[in-house]
């Protein structure tokens, strides 16, 4: 896989890349992957809906054909975009989804941080009060096909993907020291009053640079 930091990259840029990289990839074409941090957007995933962009104020929101509803990305984010042959690797979209998320779980894991999954809810959370620990997730009142259960719960990473001819493309995003504010403009990921954290407000200073290139072996690791 070939490895590309990318700095910091205007997001319509970015995605105008991605697709043209895996619209003219061939089947020997090899796989890369792309981190890279953007100035302040707000994307809209397929799912998204209007009401959920709340107050954007002078952030501009940009149509994304990827999985998902809307998200913030903007300075102190680690983004990463594993641009991948899923057919050669052998592997669908939902794997796929797990290994991304378990790279993310590796990557917070080297900084003391502990990360969960929510059912339901793709992406990664940790635990507001104590984000070290690692005892189980209480899923006290949640039943199959029930709203997800975010008590208690920050989400410092965000996932959306996109497949066309069985190549993947659009990825992670994790939150490492990044002004938080703009996330409260929108219902994130399309839910309600969920909080977004990152690994500054948790207490753990984490520089970005460090961040991206343990992401960066955590993901190369995870996807095979």
């Amino acid at each position: 896989m070939i490895v590309r930091h990318l700095g910091v990259s205007e997001y319509a840029h970015t995605y105008e890349k991605m697709r043209n990289f895996t619209d003219a990839r061939q089947a020997e074409t090899p796989d890369e992957l792309w981190l890279c941090e953007h100035p302040p957007v707000f994307t809209q995933g397929l799912a998204g809906k209007a009401e959920h962009v709340l107050a954007p104020g002078d952030i501009e929101v940009v149509a994304s054909n990827r999985g998902g509803q809307v998200t913030y990305h903007g300075p102190g984010q680690v983004v990463a975009y594993p641009l991948l042959d899923l057919r050669r690797r052998g592997y669908f979209v939902k794997e796929l989804v797990f290994r991304i998320e378990e790279a993310v779980i590796r990557t917070l894991r080297h900084f003391d941080v502990t990360g969960h999954r929510v059912a339901g809810a793709p992406g990664i959370y940790v635990r507001m009060d104590d984000p070290s620990g690692h005892s189980p997730l209480a899923m006290s009142g949640q039943t199959l096909g029930s709203a997800p259960n975010f008590s208690g719960m920050g989400k410092i990473a965000a996932l959306g993907i996109k497949v066309s001819r069985h190549c993947s493309y659009h990825g992670v995003a994790l939150n490492v020291a990044m002004d938080l504010n703009p996330f409260k403009r929108i219902n994130p990921c399309g839910y309600v009053g969920l909080q977004t954290i990152d690994l500054a407000s948790l207490g753990f200073r984490v520089n970005s640079d460090e961040a991206s290139q343990v992401l960066a072996d955590k993901l190369q690791a995870s996807l095979g």
